[in-house]
């Protein structure tokens, strides 16, 4: 998942923040890797997950963020991953969420 997030572009820098893998677009935060505490399970959680729409994103009780919930016994589904990835980068990209 870390390779998959960082090739989506260049600018995208990983750090750890919380103990988590965080995912910066040109030192902006826009995903991190996350495990569920209830489940032990994974998920990648989109900071301006509020921009996005997919059926497969969970809001949660956030009114900011959105997940998206990964299978561990499963393969991953890359191709909507990449989409969802571009689709948080194309936010900061296109200047819907500010870079400073």
């Amino acid at each position: 998942m870390r390779s998959i997030i960082r090739d989506q572009d260049t600018q995208v820098t990983e750090t750890i923040k919380y103990g988590m893998p965080c995912f910066c677009y040109k030192k902006k935060m826009f995903c991190y890797l996350w495990t569920d505490k209830k489940t032990n399970e994974p998920y990648l959680l989109f900071v301006e997950g509020k921009h996005l729409d997919h059926p497969k994103l969970e809001v949660g009780s956030r009114s900011r963020m959105k997940i998206f919930r990964v299978n561990p016994n499963k393969d991953l589904p890359i191709r909507t991953i990449e989409k969802l990835l571009n689709a948080a980068l194309d936010l900061y990209r296109s200047g819907i969420i500010q870079i400073k």
